[in-house]
């Protein structure tokens, strides 16, 4: 920075030049400097000026970040001491919460899967459960399987895949999004039906995403007709198959009593069918 002859072989692109207007003050100080190589009196004032335009940047930059900081820590007192509880409540798995969710104020619970299970993140447990039987999960499976459809079981805060869904998904009208979400959630096994009987556990939800939008009805129809299930949809082209009385405002009934907290004292709001 403190020789002149460094700037003369800089190339700056146009790109990089009207990324803000604090980029805009500092290139206008380096092309006096530049177009006034000769002259070392106009060279120094010119790097002086940069090196404080970037001093000041820098400087702001701090203070906002600092303000964030105390920002949060404000709104996290405020939400503790007035009781007041954030809760993410969502189809996917516990691990399918991102960072940024559970980094909120006020964020200690979650509910996921649908209602499937009630967790409590600081701690790292489970409060609550409501999950389809081995067999029943099976039963669900042997269903769907029918169609051409992409399944995948959710079993201790998991998805279950396998290679011949992982490696397709596009094929099931998964967009890019929803594509690297999944593959940041799913354990992939070689066969889905072949783990599930194998493990004998409970399971959580069963998730499918049909490849044809026009085999919903007809699966959700023959879906309809197993006892103990409650199908919902977050997708135009998903189902989501839960264990009766697995739903996300039963679930958030339960925590609100939990926590001593009145049901006319809650708020809730979404944007799909599983909502």
């Amino acid at each position: 920075i403190c020789s002149p002859l460094k700037w003369t072989a800089v190339h700056w692109s146009r790109k990089s030049i009207i990324n803000n207007q604090w980029n805009l003050m500092c290139m206008s100080c380096l092309r006096k400097l530049l177009n006034i190589q000769n002259n070392k009196r106009w060279i120094r004032y010119g790097l002086s000026k940069y090196c404080f335009c970037i001093f000041l940047k820098c400087c702001i930059q701090l203070f906002l970040r600092t303000l964030r900081i105390y920002k949060r820590s404000f709104y996290t007192h405020f939400f503790d001491r007035m009781g007041i509880q954030i809760v993410p409540t969502t189809g996917r798995a516990v691990d399918g919460i991102t960072r940024e969710v559970r980094s909120l104020p006020g964020v200690n619970y979650a509910i996921s899967t649908n209602g499937g299970t009630v967790a409590d993140l600081a701690r790292g447990i489970s409060l609550k459960r409501c999950t389809l039987s081995n067999a029943k999960a099976l039963e669900v499976l042997g269903i769907v399987k029918k169609y051409r459809a992409m399944y995948d079981p959710y079993i201790d805060g998991r998805g279950i895949s396998q290679p011949a869904f992982i490696e397709h998904m596009e094929d099931y009208g998964l967009s890019p999004v929803i594509q690297k979400m999944v593959l940041s959630t799913r354990d992939v096994v070689p066969n889905i039906l072949h783990y599930v009987t194998d493990c004998k556990k409970d399971v959580e939800k069963v998730n499918v995403y049909l490849a044809d939008v026009k085999d919903i009805e007809p699966l959700r129809k023959e879906l309809s007709g197993v006892e103990g299930i409650v199908i919902s949809s977050s997708l135009y082209n998903n189902l989501e198959i839960n264990a009766l009385g697995a739903t996300k405002g039963i679930a958030l009934m339960w925590l609100a009593g939990y926590l001593g907290i009145a049901p006319e004292a809650t708020m809730a709001f979404g944007d799909g069918e599983n909502d």
